[in-house]
C-alpha cells in the first residue's frame, strides 16, 4: 500500500475545473443545492466517474453512487462520500475536497490497475449543507433512515420550491430507493477540511475524526406589537426586535457559561419592515451543539427559560419554539477509525490526533447504519463557510493519500473476514 499514492497535480487540477460553477468574484463559492451549478457540477462528475471503469445509480434523493467493481461484487461497496452543494457566501473546499479526493482515489485505482476485493464507491450526497432546503444532511438522513422520502421531498427554500421539484427540474431524480436497504454499503469514509483551528494550531496536516457532537436547531418566532416609533413613549413598547436582540445575548451568554456548549443565532427576520414601525413579528433560529446530549440537553433547557424570561418581562408572546432537527452524538465504528489511524500512521509518519466533529457531516447519518470513518485535513486560519476558506494542496494530497489506505486497508479487512 506504501507504494500507491494519488496524483497530486490532477488532482489540484479538479478543484481548478469543477469549482468553475459556482464561483463568486470574491474567491469563494455560491453553488446551492439543486441550482443550475450544482446541476452542471453533477454531470461533470458522471462524466470523470464513468471515466474510472464505474457504473452510476442515482436515488429519489439525487444521492449519486458511482461504483467501480470489485472481485467480489456479491458484497455492497466500500464508499467515499461528501458533497459538491456549498454555502450562498462558501469557499471551495468544504465538502468539496471529499468529493475531489474520493474521485482521485477512484483515478488512482484505475491509473494502477488495482483490483480490489470489494466493490469501491464515491457518493454525491444531496443537500448536506441545508443552506438552501433545511436542515442539512437530509439526503444521507433519508438514506441513513432518520427522515422519511415524503419529509426529504418535502423540504423547501424560501420561494417554496421543494427538493423534489428541483431534483425533477435539473434531472436528478433518480429511481433508486433512497435507503441503506435498497442500496447497502459495506463503509462510509470521508474526508473533510477540518472547519476549525486545531490541526493548524499543533502543525499538522490530518486529523483522525472519532465522532460529532450533539446538535439541535430550533425555530423561534416572537409576537409583540407593531407600534409607530415616533408616538409610542420607550416605556410603553413591546418591541418585539429589541426583545430579540435581548435573547440573542442572552443564548450566547448560557452557552459561554456552560463550557462544552455552543449556541449561536445567525438566521433573523422581521416584519413589517417598515423604518418607523416597530417590529410586531421576529422570527430566527438557534443553532445549539454541546460536547454530550446530556450537556446539550441541559444547555436546552436554560436557552428556553431564560428567553421566556425575557419575553414576560418586554410583554411579548413566543409563539413558536420548536426543534427543527436534533444530531444526537455520533461515535464512529472503531474498526474504521483504525483503519484511517494506520493509514495517516503510514502517510504522515505519526504526525496527526485524534479529534471530535464540532459539525454535522453526512457520516453522522451513513453511521446510523455501516461502519463510519472520517479524516479531517487543515483549513488556514479555521475559516469556513466563508470565501477565505483555504486548504494548501499539499494538505489536500495528504488527506487524499490517507483516504487511499484507509479504504485499501478495510478491503482487505472484507477480503480476510469474508474467507474465513
Amino acid at each position: 500500500m506504501a507504494s500507491i499514492r494519488v496524483a497530486a497535480a490532477r488532482l489540484a487540477s479538479s478543484f481548478d475545473e469543477s469549482c468553475a460553477w459556482g464561483a463568486t468574484p470574491d474567491g469563494g463559492m455560491n453553488r446551492l443545492s439543486l441550482n443550475d451549478d450544482d446541476k452542471r457540477v453533477r454531470e461533470w462528475l458522471v462524466d470523470q466517474v464513468k471515466a474510472c471503469g464505474c457504473t452510476v445509480k442515482v436515488d429519489k434523493m439525487g444521492n449519486i453512487f458511482a461504483t467501480r467493481p470489485g472481485k467480489n461484487n456479491a458484497l455492497p461497496p466500500i464508499a467515499m462520500g461528501s458533497h459538491l452543494d456549498t454555502q450562498p457566501a462558501g469557499g471551495k473546499y468544504d465538502g468539496i475536497v471529499g468529493v475531489l479526493s474520493g474521485l482521485e482515489v477512484l483515478r488512482t485505482l484505475q491509473d494502477k490497475q488495482v483490483e480490489t476485493y470489494a466493490p469501491v464507491a464515491l457518493v454525491n450526497w444531496t443537500n448536506e449543507e441545508g443552506a438552501r432546503f433545511p436542515p442539512a444532511m437530509v439526503a444521507s438522513g433519508v438514506w441513513g433512515g432518520a427522515f422519511t422520502l415524503e419529509h426529504g421531498h418535502t423540504r423547501s427554500d424560501a420561494s417554496g420550491k421543494t427538493i423534489k421539484q428541483e431534483l425533477e427540474r435539473i434531472g436528478f431524480l433518480g429511481d433508486v430507493d433512497c435507503s441503506f436497504e435498497a442500496n447497502p454499503l459495506s463503509a462510509h469514509f470521508e474526508i473533510h477540511i477540518e472547519q476549525g483551528p486545531a490541526l493548524e494550531a499543533e502543525d499538522l496536516r490530518v486529523g483522525v475524526v472519532t465522532g460529532v457532537q450533539s446538535m439541535n436547531w430550533y425555530n423561534v418566532v416572537l409576537r409583540g406589537r407593531e407600534q409607530h416609533c415616533g408616538t409610542t413613549p420607550m416605556d410603553m413598547r413591546a418591541d418585539t426586535l429589541l426583545c430579540a436582540a435581548k435573547m440573542i445575548q442572552a443564548i450566547n451568554a448560557q452557552a459561554l457559561a456552560l463550557p462544552g456548549s455552543l449556541a449561536s443565532v445567525a438566521v433573523i427576520n422581521s416584519t413589517p419592515q417598515s423604518i418607523n414601525t416597530l417590529a410586531g413579528r421576529v422570527q430566527f433560529n438557534i443553532d445549539a451543539r454541546a460536547s454530550s446530549d446530556a450537556l446539550l440537553a441541559q444547555l436546552a433547557e436554560r436557552l428556553k427559560s431564560t428567553c421566556t424570561e425575557i419575553a414576560e418581562k418586554d410583554g411579548v408572546k413566543i409563539q413558536v419554539w420548536d426543534r427543527i432537527w436534533k444530531s444526537p452524538k455520533t461515535k464512529f465504528d472503531e474498526n474504521a477509525v483504525d483503519m484511517v489511524r494506520k493509514s495517516a500512521q503510514e502517510v504522515e509518519g505519526g504526525r496527526f490526533k485524534d479529534m471530535i466533529s464540532g459539525a454535522g457531516h453526512d457520516s453522522v447519518y451513513t453511521a446510523k447504519k455501516v461502519p463510519t470513518a472520517m479524516i479531517f485535513i487543515r483549513c488556514k486560519g479555521g475559516i469556513s463557510h466563508n470565501p477565505a476558506e483555504f486548504s494548501t494542496q499539499e494538505d489536500i494530497q495528504a488527506g487524499a493519500n490517507v483516504l487511499l489506505g484507509a479504504v485499501l486497508r478495510y478491503d482487505e479487512y472484507l477480503k480476510n473476514t469474508s474467507q474465513q
